[in-house]
């Protein structure tokens, strides 16, 4: 099952290794922008404004040029 990402970066054809590139680019380190890919912050339940998860979903939204709550599970 691809994660919510996946499905967004297949979209704009980008690979694993680019969306990985510009999230390196932004500041993210390469374990979190895995985790990023594969879904797992789809697990997080409680996000505010400071929390570090928050912070690297901006990222990723930027990465795919939609917005923050595209990313987020209903």
């Amino acid at each position: 099952m691809k994660s919510r990402v996946q499905e967004l970066a297949e979209k704009i054809n980008m690979t694993y290794d680019e969306f990985v590139g510009e999230m390196r680019k932004k500041g993210c380190s390469e374990p979190t922008a895995i985790k990023i890919w594969n879904g797992e912050y789809e697990n997080y339940e409680n996000y505010d404004d400071n929390n570090i998860q928050l912070s690297n979903l901006r990222k990723a939204a930027a990465v795919l040029t939609v917005n923050t709550g595209t990313l987020i599970p209903k």
